[in-house]
């Protein structure tokens, strides 16, 4: 099952490269927003997107990111997902 959970464009790291770092739940990760961009990746800050493995996929409002977010917690799946992504910047902070 493929799941997109709901982030906020907090800060871009490389804007020739579209990438940007995303708040989800407290948990923050680099993810490309090229799919995303309408024009400067600057323009997506503070901006909400639906994040699926590394890719912003689509732009959100902020009221349906915190319906998805609850109902996403409501089923247990974020707090998989969150992991995850944890695991996987800790991985990648291992690596440096």
């Amino acid at each position: 099952m493929c799941l997109g959970i709901p982030g906020q464009i907090v800060a871009i790291t490389d804007s020739a490269r579209m990438m940007a770092m995303a708040e989800v739940s407290g948990v923050r990760r680099e993810v490309n927003v090229a799919c995303i961009a309408q024009g400067p990746a600057e323009g997506l800050l503070g901006k909400w997107a639906l994040i699926h493995v590394g890719f912003a996929m689509a732009l959100i409002d902020e009221e349906e990111a915190a319906k998805t977010l609850e109902a996403l917690r409501g089923l247990g799946e974020a707090q998989e997902a969150l992991e995850a992504m944890a695991a996987g910047d800790a991985a990648l902070e291992g690596q440096r």
